[in-house]
């Protein structure tokens, strides 16, 4: 079996397909134990890489928008 991927390498499509991967076998194939706790850590790692890049991604609209915002102002 190959090597997978170090983690901090994986887009967030990337990570997230390999995540839905992973439920999709826990939920799917008995294992044993040691192997289902093994694709259980995986799955927290790219569970927290996911959520660091969509805050990353969240931080950099944020910042770019923040400069553009004008005050609305309805019309009569």
């Amino acid at each position: 079996m190959p090597k997978p991927t170090p983690i901090e390498k994986l887009t967030y499509e990337q990570a997230f397909g390999e995540l839905e991967d992973i439920v999709a076998r826990l939920e799917a194939d008995p294992r044993s134990l040691e192997d289902a706790l093994a694709l259980f850590e995986r799955g927290q790692a790219l569970y927290k890489h996911c959520a660091g890049l969509l805050d990353q991604a969240d931080l950099k609209i944020q910042q770019l928008t923040e400069s553009s915002l004008t005050e609305f102002t309805p019309p009569e």
